[in-house]
């Protein structure tokens, strides 16, 4: 399986052989341990922090970000501010399935079941994602969760990811969410450890502002420069 460096390995390769796809350079099918938080561009923890509170109120609403919405969010809002994507709200809302206690109820009564899956998208996102103005196809589709040899594994199952922002940012959410029900399960007295996070992505992509980081890279070997 690819780990994280061959990732950037094979964005950097499309971008030297002008392989475009809508202004980005893109893996399709992307499968890889995603065995580091980031794959091009330093961690901005503060952010990260905010986004993990905001998911955590369940608030559909870009401006409940704490100290304000960064600009993308803002785009693919609708009119009123709302959004889809909010993880917390789709992993603990009871209005969405109460996802995160029936998958820990699931791994509780069978450690080694293979349908501890949390959905994150759902049939009628092809109507939801642009109404009222809105840009919001949920990039996450489902998570599921295994135990083997006493440790949690996360396979992480989406259609689209920047690798800049939005793998950095969804990795930080997993790890959380894995820690999270590690913790529910000790409660439940089932010990398990962490395990594996395995990526897989339908497009993974780069958009072309972060070229410089790619070439930078090919450049240098520095993938975790600054982005502010």
């Amino acid at each position: 399986m690819d780990l994280v460096t061959d990732i950037r390995n094979k964005l950097v390769h499309r971008l030297k052989q002008n392989e475009f796809v809508q202004g980005t350079v893109e893996i399709v099918g992307a499968n890889f341990l995603a065995d580091e938080e980031t794959i091009f561009g330093a961690l901005n923890q503060s952010y990260i922090s905010r986004e993990l509170s905001w998911y955590l109120s369940q608030s559909l609403f870009v401006d409940d970000i704490p100290d304000g919405a960064p600009k993308i969010w803002k785009q693919i809002a609708s009119h009123h501010g709302e959004i889809n994507s909010n993880y917390g709200y789709l992993m603990h809302s009871t209005k969405n399935g109460d996802q995160l206690t029936k998958v820990v109820d699931c791994l509780i009564s069978d450690p080694e079941s293979r349908r501890a899956v949390a959905v994150y998208t759902r049939p009628s996102i092809h109507e939801d994602w642009n109404r009222d103005g809105m840009a919001d196809f949920i990039c996450t589709n489902a998570v599921q969760y295994l135990i083997r040899n006493n440790k949690l594994h996360v396979v992480v199952q989406m259609r689209s990811n920047d690798a800049i922002f939005g793998y950095r940012n969804d990795y930080a959410w997993q790890k959380y969410m894995q820690e999270i029900i590690i913790a529910m399960l000790a409660a439940a007295n089932l010990e398990v450890y962490e395990g594996d996070i395995i990526w897989n992505v339908g497009s993974l992509h780069v958009y072309k502002r972060h070229f410089w980081l790619l070439e930078e890279y090919a450049a240098t070997g520095k993938f975790d420069l600054s982005l502010t």
